[in-house]
């Protein structure tokens, strides 16, 4: 009977909030194939950030919020820092980036291709990951 009561004062209200990016649209060297390697191609880009608000208001502070133009600035370094091979790289390179952000707890990133198959609208990668527990352990000395 005790055990009911006991849940319901434990229950907490989690809250989040979700900064994205959507169609971001970046000349990029990216592909495997030859010709890939040589020209730029437009890549479509979506990220979606999760972060643990803990139910605290921003203030209409912009330091207490995650900032979405410089998340563009740092996938535009990302892209523009060479030929990648893979959607699939490119997507964790911009997952970790957002994820160094420690208020991230989660980010979920997809990498399109729109022009390179003729007949679909595009092609590429989705990935979803997660922010890891960093917690520091006394010395066992």
């Amino acid at each position: 009977m005790n055990a009911p009561q006991r849940l319901q004062n434990e229950t907490k209200t989690d809250t989040t909030r979700t900064i994205f990016i959507r169609d971001l649209k970046i000349p990029a060297l990216i592909g495997i194939h030859d010709f890939e390697k040589d020209a730029h191609q437009v890549i479509c880009i979506n990220v979606d950030m999760r972060t643990d608000d803990q139910g605290k208001p921003l203030n209409d502070d912009f330091d207490n919020a995650v900032c979405y133009e410089g998340a563009v600035k740092g996938i535009k370094k990302i892209i523009s820092a060479g030929h990648i091979n893979l959607v699939e790289t490119m997507a964790e390179e911009i997952a970790k980036f957002c994820l160094s952000d420690s208020r991230v707890i989660s980010v979920k990133v997809r990498v399109e291709k729109p022009d390179i198959i003729a007949d679909a609208a595009g092609v590429g990668v989705e990935i979803e990951r997660y922010q890891t527990l960093r917690v520091d352990l006394p010395d066992a000395g």
